[in-house]
């Protein structure tokens, strides 16, 4: 069958390994990676030590000489440690902290490239896609694609095909229904960052699994003032700006340093007991339309310089503020 979920996969795995800057590993058993994925801490071991070790010898050796045979599962004991604690995106963008030495997880595009050794540093880090991956121990269930970064889980996404009777309203409810929050591989800010619900047609996410209350966001780019995506230009997948340019290398890597952040939102409330404390905390992940609008900017400015006016146009509710902060943010470290 030519119009399946899986001829959908084939087409974003060739495009990212083409020319959005990944390499494909192929987890399941029998594949060339089979056993490499650990399902109970949700991340790839050997990946991470093997980026550690090429980025960072110094730490890395240092450890080695005290540790030896034990320095990779110390390595990961303390990763994990930080991750559940701090948080995927904090230890990505901080490091984390093995026996006194300070461990990168990811290297981030430097503000100017003044410095050759932080260009190489980001070009080091090493961005896997994979397909059908079976992320439990207690049963088979699979995702469609997984994103990782250094061995890291950045971002899930479940597919589907109108051809076969199903379009991005089933994906949506697959991840309510069959993709339980308490998982390891979806915990919330400990691992997956963005959860993406995709057709040939319309793209959806969310950044937090709640069961049958997870709340999606449309991640279209609007047609001609209407909601969904135009046709492409091409003639091919409404939709493939997602991989072209969201998913590709440097495009993820930017959101993930300097736009995603945990808003941390505290409310009092008045109980029998007395006043009780309540925190919500939510992983922002940029729309479409806020990605869009501080790109454009920031390049306008860098090519034509400051002194200039702009006017954004923003519909009600749809992240004004976010904008506004991310694009002041950007041009404050602009050169």
């Amino acid at each position: 069958p030519q119009h399946t979920e899986a001829r959908l996969e084939d087409a974003i795995v060739q495009a990212l390994c083409a020319k959005g800057g990944y390499r494909f590993v192929d987890y399941r058993a029998g594949g060339d990676a089979a056993g490499r994925f650990d399902k109970a801490l949700a991340l790839d071991a050997g990946e991470v030590l093997a980026f550690i070790a090429q980025t960072q010898p110094r730490p890395w050796q240092a450890l080695q000489a005290i540790h030896a045979g034990e320095t990779g599962r110390i390595v990961i004991d303390h990763l994990v440690k930080e991750l559940d604690t701090k948080g995927m995106l904090k230890v990505l963008r901080q490091g984390f902290k093995c026996y006194g030495k300070t461990l990168r997880a990811a290297f981030f595009a430097p503000a100017n490239g003044l410095n050759p050794q932080t260009l190489a540093d980001h070009a080091a880090n090493r961005l896997v896609v994979t397909r059908q991956l079976q992320y439990s121990d207690a049963h088979h269930n699979s995702l469609d694609l997984v994103l990782l970064l250094n061995g890291l889980p950045l971002v899930t996404a479940e597919l589907k095909n109108p051809m076969t009777g199903q379009t991005v309203e089933d994906a949506k409810a697959q991840y309510k229904r069959d993709r339980d929050g308490r998982e390891p591989i979806f915990a919330f800010k400990r691992r997956t960052l963005v959860h993406f619900a995709v057709d040939p047609d319309q793209v959806a996410m969310t950044t937090r699994l709640s069961g049958a209350l997870t709340h999606f966001l449309p991640f279209n780019l609007g047609d001609h003032g209407h909601a969904g995506n135009p046709p492409a230009a091409d003639g091919g997948y409404r939709t493939a700006y997602l991989w072209r340019d969201v998913w590709q290398r440097d495009r993820l890597l930017d959101i993930v340093g300097r736009f995603m952040h945990l808003q941390v939102e505290e409310k009092r409330i008045i109980t029998d007991e007395g006043i009780r404390k309540i925190t919500k905390e939510t992983m922002v992940f940029p729309r479409w339309h806020q990605l869009d609008a501080v790109r454009r900017l920031v390049d306008h400015a860098r090519r034509h310089g400051p002194g200039r006016n702009y006017l954004v146009q923003h519909s009600a509710g749809s992240g004004k503020s976010n904008t506004i902060a991310w694009l002041a943010h950007r041009l404050a470290s602009l050169h």
